[in-house]
């Protein structure tokens, strides 16, 4: 069952290199709007388990790649495809905001 990964400033560029299409939440142990989105986060990952890595990566630990991207406010979820960002998702959203961003990058069957 897939899970979302933890990824930190160290090895962020390396799980951008490895996978075509990657989630990455950036949030904070603090925030409420993060911890509300945390459960769509997991099914996201389940749901496109072979398309789409769901990663999660703490701000307050890991500020240089937050600071890289301008993540201002969180959560912000970036959608990046083939290593640069494509979407930008800030703030809690419902599943469908999310699923819409990513149906839009998947390769058509």
């Amino acid at each position: 069952m897939a899970k979302p990964l933890e990824v930190t400033d160290q090895n962020f560029d390396e799980l951008l290199g490895g996978h075509p299409l990657v989630l990455v939440d950036f949030w904070a142990e603090w925030c409420a709007p993060c911890r509300m989105i945390a459960p769509i986060l997991e099914e996201l990952a389940q749901d496109y388990e072979g398309k789409l890595v769901v990663a999660k990566l703490d701000v307050d630990e890991n500020p240089k790649t937050a600071m890289r991207f301008r993540v201002m406010s969180i959560p912000t979820v970036i959608l990046f495809k083939n290593g640069q960002p494509v979407e930008v998702l800030v703030g809690a959203q419902p599943k469908r905001n999310f699923q819409a961003k990513i149906e839009k990058h998947l390769p058509q069957a």
